[in-house]
């Protein structure tokens, strides 16, 4: 019973990880939840929440397979489990992205691009990169709500059409 609990303080280090993650997911998620896009808040929470988890569970994974025992048996590569974060959530991604009647109306491309940016900010979380996190959060949210207001306004203005992402 004593290996049951032996890294309990890593995995409660990796819980507050996710919690952090997933308040900057979320944050991006709310953005795209005003402007009722396909994925919203609990979408973006949770993918940053799974890739701060990915990432965590590399450590973990170290940890437990550290022993001699075990050196010549385990490789453990963290890229690989960051390349699978990222191809599982171009799957999510694809799943926003919806053409309308008019063949030249694409919709949810900005929303696909913001899941694939809140599952980096949540592997940056899960290296405990956090002012890396919080700043690429912070540009994420400029991008969607100052550029988007901007584009509003110019399109309000008639130079060109708006497109909905």
């Amino acid at each position: 019973m004593d290996g049951v609990f032996e890294n309990w303080q890593l995995q409660l280090q990796l819980v507050g990880t996710m919690l952090v993650a997933m308040v900057l997911g979320g944050a991006i998620g709310y953005e795209r939840e005003m402007k009722n896009r396909p994925a919203g808040f609990r979408t973006h929470m949770l993918v940053a929440g799974a890739a701060a988890l990915l990432v965590g569970l590399v450590d973990l994974l170290a940890h437990r397979y550290s022993a001699e025992v075990y050196s010549d048996l385990v490789r453990i590569d963290p890229i690989r489990l960051i390349e699978a974060m990222v191809a599982a959530v171009g799957f999510l991604g694809a799943g926003t992205i919806f053409r309308g009647g008019n063949e030249s109306v694409v919709t949810g491309i900005t929303t696909a691009a913001s899941l694939l940016m809140v599952a980096v900010i949540g592997i940056a979380v899960g290296v405990h990169s956090y002012v890396l996190a919080v700043g690429a959060t912070a540009l994420t949210l400029a991008v969607l709500v100052a550029l988007g207001w901007l584009e509003r306004r110019r399109s309000a203005a008639g130079d060109t059409p708006s497109s909905q992402s």
